[in-house]
């Protein structure tokens, strides 16, 4: 039920997993693992899987902690965009990328939880997209020593978070990897 007009068609959004964000994030394997099953299952099914690798002064653009960790390559087809701030629509071409594959509804996975997803789900559910967040594929690193809590809670707070999040004409919901419909409403 997107309000986007013409956009019938649904993408796996993979968001940030490179090798400097997800080193020692909580339970890296087992999300980039889920995230692996994602992709294969979209493209079995046809579905696009449109990619988004963040680059700053940490995460140099070409150095090894910006690339992709090895487990997921993306295909030479998948649209690879680039960003620099936490939501992956902001100064970026991603909202080109999708209407061109005409996309109104993502399945988003990818890292890091408290940072550049919740900026994605938020950019693109005001966007006017339904959102619906993997609540196994996506992960982050501890940041307890800033004050933040115990990453487990992080992400079990986001998912409880999003499974309520509403809006007039759009939907937005988490679902186990298990659970993902990708080319339905979830």
């Amino acid at each position: 039920m997107t309000t986007l007009e013409n956009r019938p068609n649904s993408a796996l959004l993979v968001v940030d997993v490179q090798n400097g964000v997800v080193t020692g994030a909580h339970e890296r394997d087992s999300v980039v693992a889920n995230i692996g099953g994602l992709v294969e299952r979209a493209r079995q099914e046809g579905v696009p899987v449109v990619w988004v690798q963040h680059s700053d002064e940490e995460l140099v653009s070409g150095s090894d902690e910006w690339r992709i960790v090895p487990e997921l390559v993306p295909a030479e087809a998948e649209p690879l965009v680039g960003k620099n701030y936490g939501d992956a629509f902001e100064a970026t071409d991603l909202e080109e990328v999708l209407s061109g594959l005409e996309v109104g509804r993502l399945v988003v996975v990818g890292a890091e939880t408290d940072a550049c997803i919740r900026s994605t789900l938020h950019g693109a559910f005001t966007r006017g997209y339904d959102v619906t967040l993997v609540g196994d594929a996506h992960t982050a690193g501890d940041k307890s020593a800033w004050g933040a809590p115990p990453t487990e809670q992080v992400i079990a707070h986001t998912n409880l978070y999003w499974r309520f999040q509403a809006a007039p004409g759009r939907t937005a919901g988490t679902v186990e990897t298990k659970e993902v419909d990708l080319k339905g409403a979830s």
